[in-house]
């Protein structure tokens, strides 16, 4: 894992979810890393980062077929804390493809669908986007006002979404609207569908390497064929998004795993009055703090992990480490 690895957690780890974790750094440090200062500086977000990962097998890693890797949930949350390790954009960015869009027609799906889309989107070549939160629906997304009126052959949808990473590059979009009898259902929409927009939000204070925008929709009609037969309540949605809080788990402790790194670099070779401030006691503290929210954390991300993968998890189980992670990592920043 790291120098830092107190708990031993590399010695939990079979030899594939240590070969995909190196995989995953290898590519963070080497690709990523020297792109985030530009990326952050001029909220830029370069769409050839998603083919990158699609060749070597990272999006949608837990699905089984249709050109993933079908790896477990460990290897999962090993990728996303090798990512937000650089940035948390890159591990959103990773976040939503795999667990939101590509979850969400994985576990909701036709059969055709995911033939027609799965493969595309794990190689990288599509772009998807998950269209949940709208402007007066965030916390509260049982109030959306989105619709989708059947028509003939279809639905057209009306509404709009905000705060949707990828939105203005995206190819896919997963959007959830309320049918005429208040059932939530769930969408497949494709770039240059006739009253489907976007627009991009820019002056973000973070987040700055990955794209956020606004969806639009104005009487776009959805064949009965991009429907996600499977689900039509809010457990689609939830699902996917515990499979994202379960990824922010772990990659919230990447990024505080940095800040920890940087940190003992500059207390070792900052000097003041003749030594680095590292001798000093509040310094070594502060640092001790860090280090034992890190460690206990990602061996409470482990042990999630082996309950997705044993099938025993809850949400209660993502929620709790997923709040953890970001509450300790928001301190250790």
């Amino acid at each position: 894992m790291s120098k830092f690895d107190t708990f031993l957690i590399e010695n939990q780890l079979s030899d594939e979810e240590l070969l995909i974790q190196k995989t995953a750094k290898d590519y963070a440090e080497q690709s990523l890393m020297p792109r985030i200062l530009e990326a952050n500086r001029n909220e830029n977000f370069d769409i050839e980062i998603y083919e990158e990962l699609g060749s070597l097998g990272l999006l949608g890693p837990t699905i089984n077929g249709y050109g993933c890797a079908g790896v477990n949930y460990v290897s999962y949350g090993l990728i996303a804390k090798e990512l937000e390790k650089v940035d948390s954009g890159y591990r959103s960015a990773f976040s939503v493809q795999s667990s939101l869009v590509m979850a969400a027609i994985n576990d909701f799906g036709s059969e055709n669908q995911k033939e027609l889309y799965l493969p595309s989107l794990a190689e990288g070549k599509k772009i998807g986007c998950f269209g949940l939160t709208e402007p007066d629906a965030g916390s509260d997304p049982g109030s959306m006002k989105t619709s989708a009126i059947k028509v003939s052959d279809g639905f057209k949808l009306n509404g709009s979404k905000t705060w949707i990473t990828n939105a203005p590059i995206a190819d896919i979009f997963i959007i959830w609207a309320k049918d005429e009898d208040e059932v939530l259902r769930g969408f497949i929409l494709e770039k240059n569908m006739k009253g489907l927009e976007t627009q991009i939000i820019e002056g973000k204070f973070a987040l700055r390497a990955s794209v956020t925008g606004s969806i639009f929709m104005h009487d776009v009609f959805v064949p009965e064929s991009n429907i996600l037969p499977n689900v039509s309540s809010f457990r689609g949605p939830f699902t996917c998004l515990n499979y994202a809080r379960y990824g922010i788990s772990w990659g919230a402790l990447g990024a505080a795993e940095y800040c920890l790194e940087a940190s003992i670099n500059y207390a070792q070779t900052r000097i003041q009055f003749g030594e680095p401030i590292g001798t000093k006691q509040l310094v070594q503290k502060k640092l001790a703090d860090m280090h034992t929210e890190i460690s206990i954390g990602l061996q409470s991300c482990l042990a999630v992990g082996r309950n997705m993968d044993a099938k025993l998890s809850t949400p209660e189980m993502v929620s709790i480490v997923k709040r953890n992670s970001c509450s300790k990592s928001l301190n250790i920043a």
